[in-house]
C-alpha cells in the first residue's frame, strides 16, 4: 500500500485513495487495532463511548471490519444507502468516495480560526455516558426515545446544536432533517438486530457524508462496528422503556466536580461480536 495515498488517519481507521486497479479512485478503509477508552489506576479501560485512543487490542481491526461488513450488507438489503462497495481483505473495506459533513473556516485569517472537519451523529436509546454526565438530573438508563445529537469531531469531540449547524451554513434545515431520519432508521435496524440476539444497544454513533459522485446524496459512511456501539445484556425495561436494573447495574461518581458513570452489565465488544460473526 502506497503511504503517499494516505488521506486521513483517525482514532480507529486509516483512509487511503486507491491509485489503480478495478477500484481506482475509490477509497480503502483500513481498520486498525487502535482503541479508545480511558485510563484507570494506570491501566487502559476500553470504551467505545470515549474519544481518546488509550491502546491497541490485537485483532480488533479485522473483527471490526467483518462486523461493519455484516451491517452494511444488511442496510443494502433494506435499501438504505451507504458508501460500502466490498470488503476484499480481513481488515479492509472498499467504499465510494464521500466528503464528510463539514465546512471551511469562514475567516481563516483570524487567529484561532479552524474548519469544521466532520460531523458525527450520536443516537441514544438510554441515558448514560456523556449524555448522563451532561444531564445528571436524569436517572441512568432512562429511555431517551433514540434522541439524536450532532458532534464536531476532533481531538476532543464537541456537542453542537442543530440550530447552530443551520445558522452557520454547515447544513440546510432539510439536510439536517434528512440526516436525523437516516440515523434513526439505521439505528433502528441495528437495535433490532441486537434485540433479536438477546442484547440491547444503549447508544451508538454514525458518520454521514456527501457522495463525491452522482447527486451528492448524504449517506452513512465510515463504519458500523463495535467501536461505535455500547451494548448491554441486562436491559430490564418498564412500561416506559426505562431500565429498572440501573440501581444494581450503574455506578456513578463525582470527584472534583467531574462526573463519571459505568454500567456493570455493559458487554465488552469481544463478547458480542461472536453473535454476528459465527
Amino acid at each position: 500500500m502506497n503511504e503517499e495515498k494516505l488521506l486521513y488517519r483517525g482514532k480507529s481507521k486509516d483512509v487511503y485513495e486507491i491509485a489503480d486497479g478495478p477500484h481506482a479512485g475509490k477509497y480503502r478503509l483500513v481498520f486498525t487495532d487502535r482503541a479508545t477508552g480511558y485510563m484507570e489506576n494506570g491501566k487502559p479501560v476500553f470504551d467505545p463511548g470515549r474519544d481518546v485512543v488509550v491502546g491497541e487490542i490485537p485483532g480488533k481491526g479485522a473483527i471490526a471490519c467483518r462486523f461493519a461488513t455484516h451491517f452494511f450488507k444488511l442496510l443494502q438489503a433494506r435499501g438504505i444507502p451507504s458508501h460500502f462497495i466490498a470488503s476484499p481483505a480481513a481488515n479492509e473495506m472498499i467504499v465510494e468516495p464521500a466528503v464528510a459533513l463539514g465546512m471551511p473556516a469562514q475567516a481563516p485569517e483570524m487567529e484561532g480560526a479552524a474548519p469544521l472537519l466532520n460531523l458525527e451523529f450520536t443516537w441514544r436509546n438510554n441515558a448514560t455516558g456523556s449524555f448522563w454526565r451532561r444531564y445528571p438530573f436524569v436517572k441512568p438508563c432512562k429511555n431517551t426515545g433514540m434522541v439524536v445529537e450532532a458532534w464536531t469531531k476532533g481531538d476532543i469531540d464537541t456537542l453542537i446544536t442543530f440550530e447552530a449547524i443551520e445558522a452557520t451554513g454547515a447544513m440546510s434545515r432539510a439536510e439536517i432533517a434528512a440526516s436525523v431520519e437516516l440515523v434513526r432508521n439505521v439505528a433502528g435496524i441495528v437495535s433490532q438486530e441486537f434485540t433479536a440476539n438477546g442484547l440491547h444497544v444503549i447508544d451508538g454513533k454514525f458518520e454521514l457524508g456527501r457522495l463525491k459522485h452522482g447527486d451528492g446524496s448524504i449517506v452513512i459512511i465510515d463504519e458500523i462496528s463495535p467501536d461505535v456501539l455500547r451494548v448491554c445484556k441486562g436491559y430490564t425495561p418498564d412500561c416506559n422503556g426505562d431500565c429498572t436494573a440501573y440501581p444494581s447495574c450503574t455506578v456513578t461518581r463525582c470527584t472534583d466536580g467531574k462526573r463519571s458513570i459505568k454500567n456493570r452489565q455493559q458487554v465488552a465488544a469481544a463478547d458480542f461480536i461472536g453473535v454476528f460473526l459465527r
